[in-house]
């Protein structure tokens, strides 16, 4: 992804904007891991030109914006709504912060939950 400045083109790769997503999700609140989807799905992805990494796969739109999947697994007796609430607000707020990369959607996808 290229970003025009006052001072010039900054080329911020995918796996970057992964890296930071995956980092802030995993930091949160309730948040035990990052779960990977399975090898077919891995293969799809590769073919769309999608950028997938530990559980976090980026999709860059046409209008230059990043569409955020995270697959996370999250410890039981939690309040998954409102965890996932608070982790789309903390991953949108520092891959924009971070990154300034505007973020079109964050969408979460609980595979587990675990004791």
């Amino acid at each position: 992804m290229q970003l025009n400045t006052e001072l010039g083109v900054v080329g911020i790769s995918n796996d970057v904007i992964a890296a930071v997503a995956s980092d802030t999700a995993s930091s949160c609140f309730g948040v035990k891991g990052l779960a990977d989807p399975g090898v077919m799905d891995g293969i799809v992805r590769i073919l769309k030109g999608e950028t997938k990494k530990k559980g976090v796969r980026v999709t860059v739109m046409e209008d230059g914006t990043v569409a955020l999947e995270i697959r996370i697994i999250v410890l039981g007796g939690l309040n998954i709504i409102a965890a996932c609430s608070s982790i789309i607000s903390e991953v949108k707020y520092n891959v924009q912060n971070r990154t300034g990369v505007s973020v079109s959607s964050v969408r979460i996808l609980v595979d587990a939950i675990k004791a």
